[in-house]
């Protein structure tokens, strides 16, 4: 290997790891009505949405981000592999409040179903805003 590709390999195995670093760790689920919704009223948004938990929502500032959201396992017995692997890229387009939120980030069922068994309900997730 040259030495100039072992730099540039190195740059990338470094940037790979600064990104898995910063990857935070939290839990979602899902929900299927999509307006109105807290940021954009009866604005149709498309399907890659979510809402986001009180820790993320702050005041509506959450309004737009995106995030990028991989499975990593289950929260409950219920189905024992939920993961499908891979991300799936959603905007935050609603808050999901508490107490009734059970979730970090409550995605479309459609995100959901892309990287999750929508039978669990609930899953380990990482994200990253992007």
């Amino acid at each position: 290997m040259a030495a100039g590709t072992r730099v540039l390999f190195f740059i990338g195995l470094v940037i790979s790891l600064v990104s898995a670093a910063s990857a935070i760790s939290g839990t979602a689920t899902y929900y299927n009505v999509y307006v109105p919704s807290a940021c954009y009223g009866f604005q149709d948004q498309g399907v890659m949405i979510a809402a986001a938990g009180d820790q993320l929502w702050a005041n509506g500032a959450a309004c737009g981000r995106k995030y990028r959201v991989t499975c990593q396992g289950r929260t409950n017995l219920g189905v024992l592999q939920p993961c499908k692997g891979g991300s799936v890229t959603v905007k935050i387009v609603d808050r999901c409040p508490s107490p009734g939120c059970q979730a970090t980030i409550d995605l479309s069922q459609e995100a959901f179903s892309q990287i999750a068994d929508i039978n669990a309900g609930k899953i380990l997730i990482d994200y990253t805003q992007v």
